[in-house]
């Protein structure tokens, strides 16, 4: 009986279980840890003025950020210059806080000279890497705000045929700094096959135009096949043609946000009540919404710190040293005194000097031959 109840406890004990430290719960740390401290994130719209941006951003949150917006006449427009606006707000899911800023950028191409208009932008960005680096480099770095804009959607007309001058222009200017994602606004507009035209004319235009836009990073190997399918899908369907609506209508017996024509129902996204499905083969806003919330948000943010901001920060730090070693008021720490030049006096002196070392020397080499020629 006691030799069976060894065996059994045995079992119950395997080696290997002897050997556990418990470095395999650090994972769970992490995500308690990071819970609790909640995430941020900051994205920026960008496109003229409608074009769906406050629609699509609705839509993607589930929430209304600009139900105080006041629209401007065309008047008022004439004068308006591109201005940087703010939205933020707190939204928690499942326990998980998020800390959501928008940042609007009314006014950008709705003028009639539109030479530089990314300007205000650019700017806005570098203020942003420029307050961080700040707060980075102080003393008290505990509760750094990021304000770093990790996302910049970019909302391409659909009237078109391609990426007009200030699309290629404003890109070419935000590339380097933030991670662009190019979108086609209103594509309701356009059937399958003008969507599709449109959407290789635009990737043959990014590449010939060198514009470096988002992109993807590659699956690992031990991923699984539906989320590697997942990936080239997004892959694929890039630049994003989307859909936005706050309206709630009708379909099939459900009810769905999304566009209500005389010939249909565009459906743009599901509401939280009835979990209906989305259409994808309408628009590619929940490939969109899966890219931007559900799978690659942390990539985003990784590459905004590791690539945009360590080449902003590089390049502050060189100028810096550049700065401090062409600084003419700069000091040595050990202070070099001027050398005092001769009097005519020690001049002579040190002439005489030479001279009697010279004689010497020539006497010493004689008295040497001398020597050496009674030896022989």
């Amino acid at each position: 009986f006691i030799s069976g109840l060894m065996m059994r406890l045995t079992a119950q004990t395997p080696a290997d279980e002897k050997q556990y430290v418990g470095f395999a719960t650090l994972p769970n740390q992490v995500h308690r840890k990071s819970v609790k401290k909640g995430f941020d994130f900051t994205l920026m719209v960008a496109g003229e003025s409608g074009m769906g941006k406050s629609t699509l951003v609705n839509s993607l949150f589930l929430t209304d950020l600009y139900k105080d917006r006041k629209l401007l006449n065309a008047e008022e427009r004439i004068n308006q210059t591109v201005e940087i606006i703010k939205h933020t707000v707190d939204i928690e899911e499942k326990g998980v806080k998020l800390k959501l800023t928008i940042v609007d950028t009314p006014g950008f191409g709705d003028a009639v000279n539109n030479n530089e208009c990314w300007k205000p932008i650019t700017d806005y960005i570098d203020q942003q890497f420029e307050q961080y680096f700040r707060d980075e480099s102080g003393l008290n770095r505990k509760n750094i705000q990021d304000n770093r804009v990790h996302c910049c959607l970019y909302f391409i007309p659909p009237f078109g045929h391609g990426l007009r001058p200030v699309d290629v222009e404003f890109m070419k200017a935000l590339h380097e700094k933030v991670n662009i994602i190019p979108l086609i606004a209103k594509a309701d507009c356009l059937t399958p096959n003008e969507i599709k035209k449109l959407k290789d004319r635009i990737r043959e235009e990014i590449d010939k135009f060198g514009i470096k836009v988002y992109q993807f990073p590659e699956c690992d190997s031990d991923e699984d096949e539906e989320f590697k399918q997942l990936d080239k899908e997004l892959k694929e369907c890039t630049p994003f043609a989307v859909i936005g609506s706050n309206t709630v209508v009708e379909a099939r017996g459900q009810r769905v946000r999304g566009r209500l024509y005389p010939w249909g129902i565009v459906e743009g996204m599901h509401t939280h009540i009835f979990h209906v499905l989305e259409n994808q083969s309408h628009c590619d806003f929940v490939k969109l919404r899966n890219m931007l919330i559900r799978s690659h948000m942390h990539d985003l943010k990784d590459v905004t710190c590791d690539v945009h901001y360590e080449n902003y920060r590089a390049q502050c730090i060189q100028e810096m040293t550049s700065k401090l070693a062409q600084d003419n008021r700069m000091e040595s720490p050990i202070p070099i005194l001027p050398l005092s030049t001769p009097d005519v006096d020690t001049e002579k002196l040190i002439k005489m000097k030479d001279e009697e070392l010279k004689r010497m020397q020539e006497m010493l080499n004689k008295m040497q031959q001398q020597m050496h020629d009674k030896e022989q």
